[in-house]
């Protein structure tokens, strides 16, 4: 079988550049790269198409076609959209339809054969795959990873500033992609039964796909890269690593307290993290101020205790308050913040904060999987996560509970059960065993990529589904008279019985 993965934002290369340095390569270039290599590994060609990048401060992305070490049936496929240069994801709607779809129906149809079947990634790659399949009749799957209705509800938009959102975020053509992706999909993939029920299950998304209709859904969840992650492996340069974080916590840290145990967190700076929230729950306990150092793995920002110039205005929004209450409170040499680079690093960091009993947390606002806390629990750390979201199935399996979880908004909560885990080893090794388990039998991408060839050859699953959206015009002529309003948004709500704040 030949599978072709579509994912124009970001870019992928073997040396995973700038892999969650930048917003827009998360975690979603590291689960399509996964399960692309491990049905690479089945035995079936593979194809991951993205954007060709022509910008000599991009250089890793020019050429056309790229291939990973060892993986020879996994072929990387760069294509022009829209101005050569590096473009940021909201603003590569205009350039899919007229450049980066027939770009790829040229190359293939050179090729002589067109895959048997698309993966759409995000918004932007799901109508991709919808002008892609009228074009070809090849169908595809919709992974939408996070969805836009939910983050216009957590950014408190209203009427009065929708409009200058709309012009950074798209927030217009992103929803309408949305729900003509998942209108149109042979069958949409989510991680958790969660993400099924609320995500799409969002008012807005009413008329494009029915959340009770099971043939219309598949619930694959995302693997651990136990080759990286796991407790009993070690990666190339591991070593070094593992000095270069002894060095950066002599650095930060008071020197006695460098032998304490460590709360790691590990994530964007982004306000969703609510790393301020972690912040607080240290604060809030004394008694861990006094067993426990705090350490924040960042991307890109080598000593943020000292200066933070090169952040990002949404992350310099985070490190303001974060660096004035680490001084209001008199942190400095009780917390650590420091860069690591790519998951060799962080494997090999989480494996060295595991054999000093430290523990992993996650105390975003909404986590909409949480692999982050799995990869930690793969190498020995117990975890301490967020409730909302994806956390709330991966690390309970009815009675059983493989991780502690928490309400984000409670720092008195979070403070105890960090405070419980490492003030008793018992319930320490506890935990670091039952989550180890837990990531090796369940969460793992030969599984994933199994998962998803099963649902990609079910070509007739949905053959009686009827698509009754339209595709809007925008998406293959993107002139200014086709631009989607606020007025249709609009009249989607009203047909939804909706009255959000911006409406």
């Amino acid at each position: 079988m030949q599978i072709a993965f579509l994912n124009p934002q970001g870019n992928f290369d073997p040396a995973d550049s700038y892999l969650a340095q930048h917003p827009d390569f998360g975690g979603q270039l590291v689960y399509v790269k996964q399960v692309a290599l491990a049905l690479g590994k089945l035995g079936h060609k593979v194809d991951i198409l993205t954007r060709q990048i022509i910008d000599p401060d991009w250089p890793e992305f020019s050429s056309p076609i790229e291939t990973y070490p060892d993986a020879f049936k996994v072929r990387i496929l760069r294509f022009p959209a829209g101005p050569p240069q590096f473009l940021p994801k909201e603003t590569l709607w205009p350039h899919l339809g007229p450049d980066w779809v027939p770009n790829i129906i040229n190359f293939y149809q050179q090729e002589g054969k067109f895959p048997d079947s698309f993966s759409a990634h995000y918004g932007d790659g799901g109508i991709s795959a919808v002008l892609l399949q009228k074009h070809t009749g090849v169908p595809f799957s919709f992974t939408a990873h996070s969805l836009g209705a939910q983050k216009m509800d957590h950014m408190n938009l209203k009427a009065e500033n929708f409009q200058d959102l709309d012009q950074k975020y798209h927030f217009c053509r992103r929803l309408i992609a949305e729900r003509t992706a998942m209108n149109h999909s042979l069958v949409n993939i989510t991680s958790t039964i969660q993400e099924r029920q609320v995500q799409y299950g969002h008012p807005f998304y009413r008329g494009a796909v029915d959340t009770a209709d099971a043939s219309r859904f598949a619930v694959i969840p995302p693997g651990v890269n136990l080759a990286i992650f796991d407790k009993n492996t070690a990666v190339q340069g591991e070593t070094e690593t593992t000095k270069y974080i002894k060095d950066m916590l002599a650095r930060d840290l008071n020197q006695d307290r460098l032998g304490f145990p460590c709360i790691v967190a590990s994530s964007r700076i982004d306000i969703k993290k609510n790393l301020l929230g972690l912040l607080r729950a240290y604060i809030a306990k004394k008694e861990l101020q006094r067993i426990s150092n705090l350490v924040i793995l960042t991307s890109g920002l080598v000593d943020p205790l000292k200066e933070y110039s090169r952040a990002t205005d949404s992350e310099k929004e985070v490190l303001q308050p974060l660096m004035q209450l680490i001084d209001e409170n008199e942190l400095r040499g009780q917390v650590a913040m420091f860069s690591l680079v790519g998951q060799s690093q962080l494997g090999a960091a989480y494996r060295y904060f595991g054999r000093r009993r430290s523990i992993f947390t996650l105390p975003a606002l909404h986590e909409p999987f949480g692999l982050a806390p799995l990869e930690a629990m793969a190498a020995g750390m117990p975890a301490v996560v967020t409730k909302f979201g994806g956390p709330s199935e991966s690390m309970r399996d009815g009675k059983e509970e493989f991780g502690i979880l928490i309400d984000p908004s409670d720092p008195a909560e979070l403070s105890t059960a960090m405070m419980l885990l490492l003030s008793n080893p018992d319930l320490w090794e506890k935990y670091s065993r039952a989550g180890y388990k837990r990531v090796v039998s369940t969460y793992n991408w030969d599984k994933t990529a199994a998962a998803y060839l099963e649902i990609l050859s079910r070509k007739n699953a949905n053959g009686d589904q009827k698509k009754g959206l339209l595709i809007h015009p925008y998406f293959a002529d993107p002139t200014d008279s086709n631009d989607i309003t606020l007025a249709e948004l609009q009249e989607i709500c009203r047909d939804n019985k909706m009255q959000p704040d911006w409406l």
